[in-house]
């Protein structure tokens, strides 16, 4: 069974910058995808961005030119780097691998099998 754990969420003023990490330990099991998504308080989770194992990637309009999804395959590890943070921004990010049969489900989270704990981002302005 694969367990992923983020790390690398905090507290940052607008305009900052946040790495978020995502490691992934146990037995791999067949995935397409990798996501993060995020979820702010009384709103629904979000998809923020994906990398699919072809390498395509894709991002959310609000955060386009901003994030920057990535991993390293040897280590098993996944990266978000966020740049120019918002208050928007603010809320629990969580990261996700899964087999996706479409490429257009990237952000729907119920096509994802493997999820972190979550790490929390909060941007003040």
């Amino acid at each position: 069974q694969v367990r992923l754990v983020e790390s690398g969420g905090g507290s940052v003023q607008a305009g900052g910058s946040l790495r978020l990490s995502c490691t992934a330990s146990g037995i791999p099991d067949r995935t397409n995808f990798m996501a993060w998504f995020r979820q702010a308080p009384g709103q629904g989770r979000e998809g923020v961005a994906a990398r699919w194992a072809g390498g395509r990637t894709y991002y959310a309009d609000a955060v386009k030119a901003r994030f920057t999804i990535s991993q390293d395959t040897a280590t098993r590890t996944k990266y978000l780097q966020m740049n120019d943070l918002k208050p928007e921004d603010t809320a629990m990010y969580y990261c996700a691998t899964g087999l996706l049969h479409s490429l257009d489900d990237w952000a729907r989270d119920e096509e994802y099998k493997n999820w972190g704990q979550g790490t929390q981002v909060t941007v003040s302005s």
